[in-house]
């Protein structure tokens, strides 16, 4: 259900067990039931659903809300941005997340194959960040970003690229650029080395730039800005010619739709 668009995964999970979905005219109160999208026929309260159109979605995430439908403890959400703009969509999931302290390029999509493909770590898709810190940088610290840093957990933390974008004389602004989007990671890797963050904003997700988008605002994706992207996650993804790798079923399903694109 939520691949087609109707609502959340965790809804989807409220409304079979309360007996409120029917499955080629059967009731059905199991979530993990096999369903095959091309051949079932699902009804809602006695509505059929049908898939909607494939929406691909860009916003800049203001600072304060979270990644997330609903939350447990009554914060915003970042679909209060939505609400907002007035405009009708169907059900539209974030690609990945942004913790409610950071800000910037935010993805969302009703095609939960894309952002699965997307979101995996095994699309390398490089993630570009600007970080404000609460101390002057020094090469030191830069250096110490790429090799890895060793978390509060014991967990190795790495960045593929940083440098200095501007200092002032009590604090400064890095660029920092990751291809894997392990939880916090930033803010976990510069706590290890004894550096506060004071604004975390994503500027970029592969070749899609956050650019002018207002904080709070939402667009579509361009065709072209779509094709880039999915070519991004081949020319990253693919394995290397004459070789297997074992890939996710939407990174999968992805790749072979960015193939055809670019072959």
């Amino acid at each position: 259900m939520s691949k087609l668009g109707h609502c959340s995964r965790s809804r989807a999970a409220e409304l079979i067990r309360a007996g409120r979905v029917r499955l080629n005219g059967s009731v059905r109160r199991d979530p993990e039931t096999v369903v095959r999208l091309e051949r079932d026929h699902i009804v809602v309260d006695g509505l059929a659903i049908d898939p909607p159109k494939k929406i691909y979605l860009m916003m800049n995430k203001p600072r304060g809300l979270v990644t997330t439908a609903s939350d447990e403890k009554g914060r915003d959400t970042i679909y209060s941005v939505l609400e907002k703009t007035g405009a009708s969509v169907p059900w539209i999931a974030p690609v990945g997340r942004l913790d409610k302290a950071s800000e910037g390029l935010l993805l969302l999509t009703n095609d939960s194959e894309w952002g699965a493909g997307i979101a995996s770590p095994l699309s390398h898709l490089n993630k570009t960040y600007h970080v404000q810190i609460g101390s002057l940088a020094d090469e030191q610290l830069l250096r110490a970003l790429a090799p890895g840093v060793k978390s509060e957990n014991g967990e190795v933390l790495r960045a593929i690229q940083s440098r200095m974008l501007r200092s002032g004389t009590k604090n400064c602004w890095l660029e920092i650029i990751l291809d894997e989007g392990k939880n916090r990671q930033i803010r976990r890797m510069l706590a290890a080395l004894g550096v506060e963050v004071l604004r975390l904003v994503r500027v970029a997700i592969g070749p899609l730039q956050l650019g002018k988008l207002a904080k709070g605002a939402c667009r579509p994706l361009a065709n072209e800005e779509k094709r880039l992207i999915d070519g991004a996650i081949w020319h990253a993804a693919a394995p290397p010619k004459g070789k297997s790798r074992s890939v996710p079923p939407g990174l999968r399903t992805m790749l072979k739709q960015a193939k055809a694109e670019h072959s």
